[in-house]
């Protein structure tokens, strides 16, 4: 079990990062930054966040063709590596390589086994027993399938890294609370029960990938074991939070699993260019401690995120609480300006607070309010709820 933070038995956090991973980087017109890992590790160690007992950053090794066959083939990796010798055939454009989404670059094949070995290497330090968190904020590549990128990602190290906790003989929750649904995972798990995985995301009726409706519940012995909260367009913190509590926290004390992976893409927050909710990083930090409570160990990943200030931001905040470095209220106020490279906001890692206009609270109520008798209808009987 992942323990409260205490003075004689704080957090074992373990920060999965190292130089190598900040080499790399998607073209420039590509919305997503490789690089703000590499900004987090700069703005936690300014702030003295890996000080203290338990806190540590762990160095990733380049997951091996080994490790990526337990999910991508053979033929995909082949592709991979081609493709970032300049070599893109019609077979790698078939599996999705070479468009806007899925850009061909330098070192991509390189850089795609390194963040997915930095999952992997989270994965082991929690099912050896030596961490209780671990966090690679670059990993979260949850839109690959076996043989095609999608969305940003090119190897699924969150399928890796639970595949890697189940056969350890882990049962494992995974909880996905990117903008955008976990396609690629669902699909990895969707007949199986050792596995369950929870994605609260922008409706796809708004949204890539278009995916992940209430009845997408799971097949076979995996029925009921795949849970869709899709969310309506302007979802504010006080309502994701009474989906959260009204559908996540059952779920998970149901489940009652050995492992929660968490991948915490920040694009959920209002003003994030690729998607229409409306966040504050407040409401990251509530579904973290929410997950803390339930005393099993935790490993997190990052995701989507493409206002990279506000991403760090809300990264630095999870880091915070999930390395238990935040006893209570906010984190060095004032410093969020500072630390960030960004005058944007002076007032520490936390968001303001940010009120709905009653025509949005009551819109995202009454869809909020439908989502969650949906999904407890779907859902809540396979698990005695």
């Amino acid at each position: 079990m992942a323990p409260a933070a205490s003075p004689d038995k704080p957090i074992r956090a373990a920060f999965v990062h190292c130089p190598q991973l900040e080499q790399y980087h998607y073209p420039p017109e590509c919305p997503f930054s490789a690089e703000r890992a590499g900004k987090l590790h700069r703005t936690l160690t300014s702030m003295g966040m890996f000080t203290g007992a338990g806190r540590w950053v762990a160095a990733p090794r380049p997951a091996d063709t080994e490790a990526l066959l337990a999910f991508h083939t053979q033929r995909y990796l082949d592709a991979l590596r081609s493709a970032q010798d300049g070599q893109l055939g019609i077979e790698a454009l078939e599996m999705g390589l070479g468009t806007e989404d899925c850009p061909v670059f330098t070192g991509l094949y390189d850089y795609a086994a390194l963040a997915a070995g930095a999952s992997l290497t989270a994965a082991a330090l929690i099912a050896d027993g030596q961490a209780d968190v671990a966090f690679n904020p670059s990993g979260g590549y949850h839109h690959a399938r076996p043989e095609r990128a999608a969305g940003f990602c090119y190897i699924n190290d969150v399928v890796l890294a639970c595949l890697h906790l189940t056969g350890a003989g882990r049962r494992v929750l995974f909880l996905d609370v990117d903008v955008h649904h976990a396609d690629g995972v669902q699909e990895a798990f969707y007949g199986r029960r050792d596995v369950m995985t929870v994605s609260f995301h922008e409706s796809g009726r708004t949204l890539y990938p278009g995916t992940g409706f209430e009845e997408e519940i799971g097949s076979g012995p995996g029925a009921g074991y795949s849970v869709n909260v899709p969310l309506p367009v302007g979802t504010y913190d006080e309502a994701y939070l009474r989906a959260f509590d009204a559908l996540a926290v059952p779920l998970i004390g149901s489940f009652e699993p050995d492992v929660i992976a968490l991948e915490l893409g920040m694009d959920g927050l209002a003003g994030d260019p690729l998607a229409h909710l409306a966040l504050t990083n407040n409401a990251y930090a509530e579904v973290i401690q929410r997950v803390l409570s339930f005393g099993k160990p935790v490993l997190a990943t990052g995701g989507g995120g493409y206002h990279v200030a506000n991403t760090v931001r809300g990264w630095a905040l999870a880091w915070a609480i999930l390395s238990g470095a935040e006893a209570g209220g906010d984190l060095n106020p004032g410093l969020g300006g500072v630390m960030m490279e960004t005058t944007d906001w002076v007032g520490g890692l936390r968001d303001r607070a940010l009120a709905p206009d009653e025509r949005q609270r009551r819109a995202v109520d009454q869809a909020i309010d439908r989502t969650i008798e949906k999904v407890k209808k779907c859902i809540f009987a396979y698990h005695g709820l």
